[in-house]
């Protein structure tokens, strides 16, 4: 009896926290979260600017996407719409909300007229320009905001594991940038590989 009584009561505990826990991450819901890196690049602020307007150049740099496509007749500034894609067939719509001429724009990620794709409930990338030590350099700074979707479990998978993905994203993301502006090459897996194995050894 006195071990189905400690079981019981365990278990009410454990119910407790759950209730408390989902409470608690339920009101973070509402609230959106930010992953960002920054590099610096060996070219001007007007010369970075130059390579980050054309919104057709995504392929370039971020890695996992294989094409860009314009799906507006805007090619800038605010209303402009671009297609990236994973495969030939499979790609995700970037609509870009907010235009700061010279240094920098936000697009939304999303699925057509169905919202961001899973995980997220919304989810918005940064790109920035800022000014380097000297006016040959400037610094390209990428933020990722999002919100979780799933709710309870969202928030939760998020702070256990997805939140250090993400942020394995951005910063891969911003060193492919600085890589393709730096050579106008595509980059690689490989080239990625090893540029992220420099920063490390530079680092130390």
């Amino acid at each position: 009896m006195s071990t189905l009584i400690k079981r019981s009561i365990f278990a009410l505990g454990l119910v407790l926290v759950l209730v408390l826990a989902n409470n608690n991450v339920c009101s973070e819901c509402l609230m959106s979260k930010e992953v960002s890196s920054e590099v610096v690049v060996k070219l001007s602020v007007v010369e970075a600017w130059k390579k980050l307007q054309d919104l057709s150049l995504a392929h370039n740099y971020v890695p996992g996407l294989v094409k860009t496509e314009i799906t507006t007749e805007q090619k800038q500034g605010v209303g402009a719409s671009r297609m990236v894609y994973q495969t030939e067939t499979k790609g995700i719509d970037e609509t870009v909300i907010e235009w700061e001429e010279g240094q920098g724009f936000l697009i939304r990620l999303h699925r057509g007229e169905k919202g961001a794709p899973p995980p997220f409930k919304d989810a918005f990338f940064r790109y920035q320009i800022l000014p380097g030590a000297d006016e040959n350099t400037a610094v390209l700074k990428n933020t990722m905001r999002y919100t979780m979707g799933m709710g309870f479990f969202g928030d939760l998978l998020e702070k256990l594991m997805l939140k250090n993905i993400f942020k394995g994203v951005i910063r891969d993301v911003t060193i492919s940038q600085k890589i393709f502006y730096e050579t106008g090459e595509k980059v690689t897996p490989e080239r990625l590989k090893q540029a992220k194995a420099d920063f490390k050894a530079a680092s130390k």
